[in-house]
Order: structure tokens, then sequence, then C-alpha cells
């Protein structure tokens, strides 16, 4: 086969993206080929930086590449992302290609410290990443983060006043533990904790971001409904632990957003504390809540399950230090990188094969 550009976007288009289901020339993913005498150089642009099978894409790029115009060839591919989105022109969050709601329906399943660990893991991957911690009257995004006596700045854009979100690991943050006393209890009713959060999303400069995430308080409540509407949700991430009593609770928060009137789609549940392993034995696991409730839970309701993480003291102290357990070698810097990988490659696949989310308007 004659060497040409055509050419060589013919024999690419028989190369699959694995979870798109559709070829790299059609989804725009190759860009930029230069042909200089023997040697061939393009661009793959991925849909998020965090996808784990960018080997296996390289790999099947350069074998289609060899079976067509042979080994004398000298193929240098460039692997890049632009993470994926179906917002556009929107007044709210202008420059954010993603929301993710992260959610449980229950207290106490480590919501936030999955919430926390999956944000630095997306922004290690060189995403740009925003936290919002949605929890008013129990913020604990600025612990977890080790900012706790840190208060975001102000800045005037026209006639209003604009917040500059604390920017801690790389990833920007805002919560209502940067405004009040740590001591105090914020006692609010529900309007006025919705009222902070309509703020942390339209009042705060998050600039460009790929990703941002927004930790949900538990239940279903006066927030979830606040947060669908005031911006179209991309996705929500379940978070349990595999016990029944926390099932219980995950499912009235997974069936939440596929109420038609709602219909943000579930990007799929992730099992929290889904089994302890000892320090000195690292090859046991002894499943203290059961097991495999979040799987069960996903099959369930059709949606993907995106992993679990195991309950090992390094996470408690990562989230009494400030100090996110990903950041460590071993088990959890394993389980929450294969999250982020997870969480990435679903809001793909979402963006990719369903229509944008609508602001939800649900009439009194």
């Amino acid at each position: 086969m004659q060497l040409s550009k055509e050419a060589i976007l013919k024999t690419l288009s028989r190369v699959q993206d694995p979870d798109l289901k559709r070829d790299l020339v059609s989804l725009g993913m190759i860009q930029n080929i230069q042909i200089e005498g023997q040697k061939v150089s393009f661009k793959v642009v991925l849909t998020t930086p965090a996808c784990p099978l960018k080997e296996v894409i390289k790999n099947n790029c350069i074998e289609a590449l060899e079976e067509d115009f042979g080994t004398g060839f000298e193929w240098d591919l460039t692997m890049t992302s632009q993470v994926t989105t179906v917002r556009d022109a929107t007044p709210i969050l202008p420059q954010v290609k993603n929301i993710i709601a992260i959610a449980s329906g229950k207290g106490g399943v480590g919501k936030s410290t999955t919430s926390v660990n999956l944000a630095v893991a997306l922004a290690e991957t060189g995403a740009k990443v925003g936290l919002i911690d949605a929890d008013i009257s129990g913020p604990s995004i600025p612990t977890m983060f080790n900012v706790e006596a840190e208060q975001p700045a102000v800045k005037k854009v026209g006639e209003k006043n604009v917040i500059i979100p604390i920017n801690q690991y790389g990833v920007k943050l805002m919560s209502i533990g940067f405004l009040t006393p740590a001591e105090s209890a914020v006692v609010w009713r529900g309007p006025m904790a919705s009222s902070a959060l309509r703020q942390f999303i339209s009042d705060v400069d998050w600039g460009e971001l790929d990703y941002l995430l927004i930790d949900l308080p538990p239940g279903t409540s006066d927030i979830h409904l606040t947060m669908v509407q005031t911006v179209p949700v991309t996705g929500a991430v379940i978070v349990t632990t595999p016990q029944k009593v926390a099932l219980a609770d995950a499912t009235k928060g997974l069936t939440m957003f596929k109420q038609p009137q709602i219909n943000v789609p579930v990007l799929g549940v992730v099992e929290n504390m889904a089994y302890f392993t000892p320090e000195e034995l690292p090859d046991n696991k002894y499943y203290l809540f059961g097991k495999e409730g979040g799987k069960r839970l996903a099959e369930k309701y059709q949606v993907p399950f995106l992993g679990e993480i195991p309950i090992v003291q390094s996470i408690r102290e990562s989230g009494d230090t400030g100090y996110p357990a990903v950041f460590k070698n071993g088990i959890t810097k394993q389980a929450y990188t294969e999250l982020a990988e997870a969480v990435a490659r679903q809001v793909a696949i979402r963006n990719a094969s369903q229509q944008k989310t609508e602001i939800v308007e649900i009439k009194a």
C-alpha cells in the first residue's frame, strides 16, 4: 500500500477504542499526521489522561500499520488526551467539562474519603480537578486535605465578588469549613444550606476543569435537589459498604438519580470497606462487613461496578493527617488509581453514548 495520510487514516480506521466500541478515526482521535521519509508521526488523542488502555491502543495502532505498510517505517505515536464533554455554552461553570456527584444515601460509608482520593487520583493523571464539599453541616474536606486553617480569597469580577478556591494537591477545593469557625456547628435550615451550595457552584472561580466532583451529604435531601436544579450533572457515583443496612440506603441514593424527573446517569457503584487486609499479611482478606454487596447492587440495577476499596489503617490515618491515602504505595494507591481510571472511563463512555443531562425542573 502506498504511504499517504489518507492511507494511514484508512488503516487506523480499523483500530477501535475498546471502551467506546468505535474506531479512532471516526472519533477524531488521530491528529497531526506528519510523513518525513521513513518516519511517520501522529497524535492519538484519548478521551481521558486516566485511560488504562493507553498501551493497548498504541500497540493496536502499530500492529495495524505494520500489517499494511510493513516494518520498514518508524512509527512515532504521541499518546495525549482531551477529556470529553457534552456540556456546551452553559452560563454556569462554562469551562467545566464534567460534573460528577458522589453520593451514598447513608453516612459513615467513607464517601468523603472516597471523594478526596478519587479527586487526587484524577489530578495525578494530569486532569484538572475541582471538589465541592456539599455537606454543609458536617464538612470534612478541609481536614482531609490538611487545609483547615486556610481561608479563600475574594476577587472582584465586574460588579460581582468571586471566591478563589483553595488549591491543594493539584485539586481546587471549596467547603463551608473554610468560611466558618472549626468549633462552631452550622445550624441552618434547608434553604440556607441550598443557597450555600449554589454559591459554591456559581460564585467560585473554578476556571477550566475536566472534572468537578460534588461530595454530597447523606440522604436524598434539599442539597441533592438543589444540585440537579442548578447544574446539569454528567453522572453520579454511588458509594456503599457491603452490609445490608448500607445497601438499603445506597439503593435509595441510586434510584433517586434514575427517577425520570431527575434522570442523571449513574456512572457506577464503589464498594468501600470491602475487606480488611493486615499490613503483615498482605495476601489475606477478611470480609468484615459481608462480601460483594456493592457488586450485587450494581448488577441489580445494571450499572457498572467501579471497584473495591479495602478498609486498612493507613486510609484512616491519611484522613486524619490530611495526606490522602492515594499518595501511599501499596493496596490503597492501587485501589484508588484503578477507581479513578474506572470513573474516567465511564464518563467517556457516557459522553459518547448518551445525550447531555438537562437541568431538573421540579414543580412544587
